[in-house]
């Protein structure tokens, strides 16, 4: 068998993005017939709608938007979405807004969609587009506090290498739309939320911050983040959650609060929408194939590390894989950036770190960010080999630098997709040719 590693990374990498773009999933999710609406195999009457609406934010939110109009044509009576994305559409208006630091476009989008929903009344059906990024593209800062307080948050905590979890239940215990509060604002109209899962588990109250999601965290929780990281915040957004912690606020919504009983929930398309098509690609060639997981996650440069040893090992013993195979992976790694960093993000520093340490011939690794843009780099990601690092010191300067992106660029090994319209997290492969 001819075996060209490094076309098959990328053809198995395409075809997991692919697989994840909303025009596809929501087309086959997605229906309407007479007055039934059917959304991930459940109906949903029409009779007795009187308006339905479209809301939402996050990566994937304006592609959604235009899937569903497709779908839906003229039962949508108006609706706003918030995107980092911009999108041709007719009856959901899309806001463009910044991504992963909110702005001030996507702070007052954010707000016409509470006024949407302020006048939904019981007779009105909400499809609510959850996507990831919508944590940065769904912005309402929690009065006081203002939106330069917040971005200042947000870059704070997404540089100390907290977890998803973490850094989701410090916004949304300083949000006036995360955490359920768009759920509250809906109410008492039937809620529908049309997610695409960017998280480990699908755990809707951590995808964009969980808007319509009922919410476990606490104003203790956030204040614990701020202090296992020890982190420096502004002065309102400390006060903020230590009167929250106090007691003198109210906590956002659990799971027993009456604002969520006509709320519905679907997962349309997650990690394992991207990594099990990936696999498939690959069997299309006839290798053997291993989905490994699709809850990959810590330290970037740590997991590339177990993702070479698992081509070292495939090649040596045909554990777990015989060659020639393609060994899949999703998940969420993350990056602690330490001072002044260049560019890349997770998937450049999986990237780069796996050249570091491969020293056999015959193993590619790929990993991109399904969204198309890896951190703070236009590019996806990588596909490296052996072969990719010709100055070991100049890539582990670059690595620590938190320069994985400007050092894989060079070398020709970055993957460039442009911003998809889609975000279900991180994939990667390991081709194993011989």
């Amino acid at each position: 068998m001819t075996l060209n590693p490094h076309l098959l990374a990328r053809d198995c990498l395409r075809a997991g993005i692919d697989a994840a773009r909303p025009e596809r999933v929501v087309a086959g999710a997605v229906s309407v017939d007479g007055d039934c609406l059917t959304v991930d195999g459940t109906e949903y009457d029409l009779a007795g709608v009187d308006d339905l609406l479209v809301v939402g934010g996050g990566n994937a939110a304006g592609t959604v938007a235009v899937a569903l109009e497709s779908a839906l044509g003229d039962h949508i009576d108006a609706g706003l979405v918030v995107t980092d994305v911009p999108a041709d559409t007719d009856r959901i208006e899309t806001v463009e807004g910044s991504h992963p630091i909110p702005d001030a476009a996507a702070v007052e989008g954010t707000r016409r969609i509470r006024r949407l929903l302020d006048d939904a009344g019981e007779r009105t059906l909400v499809l609510a587009v959850v996507t990831g990024g919508g944590s940065a593209l769904l912005p309402a800062p929690a009065d006081p506090l203002t939106l330069p307080e917040l971005r200042e948050t947000t870059e704070r905590l997404l540089a100390c290498g907290a977890t998803i979890d973490e850094i989701n239940a410090v916004r949304k215990h300083l949000s006036a739309s995360k955490g359920g509060r768009l759920a509250e604002a809906a109410s008492p109209a039937r809620t529908v939320v049309l997610a695409f899962s960017d998280v480990v588990g699908d755990d809707l109250a951590v995808v964009a911050s969980g808007p319509f999601t009922s919410d476990e965290t606490t104003f203790a929780d956030a204040r614990s983040v701020l202090d296992r990281y020890d982190l420096s915040v502004p002065a309102a957004v400390a006060e903020r959650l230590d009167r929250g912690d106090t007691g003198a606020l109210l906590e956002t919504p659990g799971p027993d609060a009456a604002t969520f009983d006509p709320v519905d929930e679907h997962v349309l398309a997650n990690a394992h929408t991207a990594a099990r098509a990936a696999v498939d690609r690959a069997a299309e060639t006839g290798v053997g194939t291993l989905l490994l997981s699709t809850r990959v996650r810590g330290d970037a440069s740590e997991a590339a590390k177990t993702h070479v040893a698992i081509g070292e090992e495939a090649i040596d013993t045909g554990n777990p894989v015989a060659p020639p195979a393609v060994v899949v992976s999703a998940g969420e790694t993350t990056v602690t950036r330490r001072g002044d960093a260049g560019t890349g993000g997770p998937n450049h520093e999986f990237a780069l770190s796996a050249a570091l340490e491969l020293d056999v011939g015959g193993v590619v690794v790929g990993a991109v960010d399904t969204d198309g843009i890896d951190g703070n780099a236009p590019t996806a990601g990588a596909v490296v080999d052996a072969d990719t690092v010709s100055d070991p010191l100049a890539a582990r300067r670059a690595l620590d630098g938190h320069d994985a992106a400007g050092y894989l660029a060079d070398s020709g090994a970055t993957v460039d997709t442009g911003p998809t319209g889609t975000n279900v997290n991180d994939l990667r492969v390991v081709v194993i040719a011989d």
